[in-house]
């Protein structure tokens, strides 16, 4: 083999392992949770099932972690979550698989995702997948209203 085409091999494994990496780190969810949460548990167990790599962060108190990620009070959860590498997306309470993929794929330029509460039959509250609630999108602009993201269970 020349050194021309060796170094395209080479150039090209480089490609396709930077490719690779930055892939793994859009599948790295942090969640912030409360120790004693049962359903915040059974959200983050079931995003690691789906082949997220979930690195937990137990905490006593997440009001600084939701005014940090800019979760608006109104769209508060009981957990608060953070995925991507380069781009960061807020992920925020009972959010189904479904949305965080479609945030994931489609990147919108938006802070994050949230499903405000806890509604009955939303992931890790007692799962159904014919449940009706509205996930949220967060406005990268803090001032804007959130807007409806997705309804489950259509």
């Amino acid at each position: 083999m020349t050194k021309k085409a060796l170094a395209a091999v080479a150039l090209a494994g480089l490609i396709s392992l930077s490719g690779t990496a930055l892939a793994e780190e859009d599948k790295t969810v942090t969640v912030f949770k409360t120790p004693w949460c049962g359903c915040c548990q059974v959200w983050t167990d079931a995003v690691e099932k789906a082949g997220y790599h979930v690195i937990v962060k137990d905490m006593e108190d997440l009001s600084a972690i939701k005014k940090q990620a800019g979760v608006p009070a109104e769209m508060e959860g009981c957990h608060t979550a953070v995925i991507g590498d380069d781009r960061k997306y807020v992920i925020e309470g009972h959010v189904p698989l479904e949305a965080i993929e479609k945030m994931m794929s489609e990147r919108p330029d938006i802070r994050g995702i949230a499903v405000p509460g806890m509604p009955q039959g939303s992931l890790g509250m007692g799962y159904d997948p014919s449940a009706r609630y509205t996930v949220y999108s967060l406005s990268a602009k803090p001032s804007e209203t959130p807007q409806p993201y997705m309804t489950t269970g259509e």
